[in-house]
């Protein structure tokens, strides 16, 4: 019998056996019974908590596709500067930050943006020394893949007009050469090794604060993605550990770990899709290029600006480590910004999927050999039973954006970015912005769309994320029609981005991303109806309350 009962709601099921659910019954974790209210009360147990929803909406609980959730945890300890309006606000948060910090210790924080700053200009190391010349001042552009320090910093790390640019980093100079504070990409981590460690119990602390909050928006479940470095990954993945060790693990994770790791993974046996509900191997991640912001995305064609990006690793390495990857059923997800990085992965896994598969074939039987029928199934098929996906895909050559659908691929898109960078995409890019964020057509050539934040780069609020995939504007109506509005996506496309795309993705379809009799029983009740109010009232969209594993984990 049933041991929690919603009745009196507006369920948004997914699943076309039950399109007008007033109600759902659940036990041990699971949707036990879905239907009118009399059908789920039939079925409740003598001490059944019954919760009279009062009309509102439910949907399948939500699930952020692309999540640094580590990293996010972390910067809400932070000096936070997303969404100030100028450099100088910047500047006075860490004055502020200054007057309330011992001299000679760091001052850390993300989230700049010079995006929309009047000043339209990265941070200097000189801005900084202005306001704590006493303090070793590090601070995260908001796509983290530029950063500035100040010239204290600089010092520590030992960056002099001699010290040489990294592989896959640069050090910006001015006019005669002296470093300006500015490291975009691999040049970062020349600041990031000596910045102070976390305890581990700071770490999970913070962790678990995050959950509550990931709670309070509609989260249910994160992809959450290593950084480039093993060592980051390997900190998270113990954190997420301890935390089910202790049964304190109240989000489903599909974790991520570093490209770097990859060998040491294969030497285990581990594969994708190994843990349980809660804790889950995602696969590991790559990187292609860098990003947009920053001027590191790879393009095809110069920049406005000047310079075409880099990519971040040879595409040979990448094939070898896909291919090394997949025929250990090991998915694979690669961090892909630019239209040139984008092409050049397309290249590598037309080329190396297919010769893996057929590699395996007499051990594999149904994939056939020699026919379109045969080539398709090998593209979609992985090894791990998951399929293989690209991480942003935010600027793509109008050919190529069918060809994601066609390989089976999954685009891990991030609809918050564009609300961010419209601005910042024209002024880079010029009329070939018309082919960046192109959802609808990613979807329309068979791409299976999963959407997140890429939180702490982005608000993480899904309702955001929502209405910035259907309306295409910033808040205000700006553009009129939403920049590039024939790229919008309607609110069920949206709404399955945050639910089925996610369990598509992780091949938990089964299991996640519809409230079926038998799943697993996640879901958000909201203040308002998001498929009947105006699109722009989307973005305002609040939590009533969530229920994960069949308990209200967050009740307003």
């Amino acid at each position: 019998m049933a041991e929690l009962i919603l009745v009196n709601g507006r369920l948004w099921t997914q699943d076309s056996r039950y399109p007008n659910a007033t109600g759902v019954a659940i036990r041990d974790g699971r949707v036990l019974a879905v239907g009118d209210d009399d059908e789920v009360l039939s079925v409740a147990g003598g001490g059944a908590r019954v919760i009279d929803l009062g009309g509102r909406r439910v949907l399948p609980g939500l699930v952020d596709a692309h999540f640094h959730f580590k990293g996010w945890a972390l910067a809400r300890r932070r000096l936070r500067l997303a969404g100030l309006p100028s450099l100088a606000a910047a500047q006075d948060a860490v004055r502020e930050a200054a007057r309330a910090t011992p001299p000679g210790r760091w001052i850390l924080g993300q989230g700049w943006s010079e995006t929309n700053w009047p000043e339209r200009r990265f941070l200097t190391a000189a801005d900084l020394d202005a306001v704590a010349p006493e303090h070793p001042v590090f601070l995260w552009r908001s796509d983290l893949h530029l950063a500035v320090a100040n010239s204290l910093a600089l010092r520590l790390a030992r960056i002099t007009a001699q010290t040489p640019d990294p592989p896959a980093g640069a050090i910006d100079r001015d006019g005669t050469g002296r470093p300006t504070g500015v490291l975009r990409d691999e040049a970062m981590n020349l600041v990031d090794a000596l910045l102070p460690e976390e305890s581990a119990a700071e770490v999970d602390a913070a962790m678990a604060e995050a959950i509550g909050e990931a709670h309070r928006l509609g989260l249910t479940g994160v992809h959450d993605f290593r950084s480039v470095e093993a060592e980051e990954g390997r900190a998270a993945w113990e954190a997420w550990q301890r935390l089910w060790g202790r049964d304190a693990l109240q989000l489903r994770v599909w974790a991520m770990i570093s490209g770097a790791a990859l060998d040491e993974a294969i030497a285990l046996g581990l594969r994708t899709g190994f843990g349980d509900d809660r804790l889950r191997m995602g696969g590991i991640k790559l990187y292609a290029d860098g990003s947009l912001g920053a001027r590191t995305a790879w393009m095809m064609e110069p920049y406005r600006d000047g310079g075409s990006g880099l990519p971040i690793a040879p595409m040979e390495e990448i094939a070898v480590k896909m291919a090394r990857a997949h025929a250990a059923g090991i998915a694979v997800g690669i961090h892909a910004i630019g239209d040139r990085a984008i092409h050049e992965l397309l290249e590598v896994f037309a080329e190396v999927l297919p010769r893996v598969v057929q590699a395996d074939e007499g051990a594999r039987p149904g994939q056939g050999r020699g026919t379109s029928e045969g080539r398709a199934t090998a593209y979609r098929v992985q090894p791990s039973g998951v399929p293989h996906r690209i991480e942003h895909v935010q600027h793509s050559h109008p050919q190529d954006l069918r060809r994601v659908g066609e390989l089976g691929l999954v685009a891990s898109v991030q609809p918050m970015h564009l609300v961010d960078d419209m601005g910042l995409v024209e002024r880079a890019v010029g009329e070939r912005a018309r082919w960046a964020y192109a959802f609808r057509t990613l979807q329309e050539g068979g791409a299976v769309l999963a959407l997140g934040s890429d939180c702490p780069v982005a608000d993480p609020n899904p309702f955001r994320g929502i209405h910035a995939a259907v309306t295409r504007q910033q808040p205000g109506g700006v553009p009129a029609g939403g920049w590039f509005g024939e790229e919008r996506l309607t609110v069920a496309e949206a709404v399955a981005g945050y639910t089925l795309g996610p369990a598509y993705a992780s091949g938990q379809r089964h299991k996640l991303g519809s409230l079926s009799p038998g799943k697993l029983a996640d879901l958000v009740v909201l203040d308002r109806d998001i498929f009947a109010v105006p699109p722009e009232e989307i973005g305002a969209t609040e939590v009533v309350m969530t229920v994960f594993d069949g308990e209200a984990v967050y009740e307003r």
